[in-house]
């Protein structure tokens, strides 16, 4: 019998992607890599690792969104998709 751990880190793209922040991982690549994203007040790289506790900081043309992460999960329903983060 296995037990199964929750997963403690997950990459940057990926998050924002099942989180649904962004709607594709390429999309979130790409904010990634023009500086538009920030984990920790510090800009950050796709492959970045982000793990519960988190502050987010994305910029989407004039408007910032900033989050922090709660949870992290492989997959998520539409419907769930919010727990895993709270804006700030």
């Amino acid at each position: 019998m296995r037990v199964e751990r929750r997963k403690e880190r997950m990459r940057l793209d990926k998050f924002l992607k099942v989180s649904r922040v962004i709607k594709r991982r390429t999309i979130a690549n790409e904010a990634c890599e023009g500086g538009r994203v920030m984990v920790n007040g510090k800009v950050a790289k796709a492959s970045l690792q982000v793990k519960p506790g988190d502050i987010i900081e994305i910029q989407f043309g004039t408007k910032m969104v900033k989050l922090e992460v709660l949870k992290l999960e492989d997959t998520t329903k539409k419907e769930e998709s919010a727990e895993l983060y709270q804006y700030i």
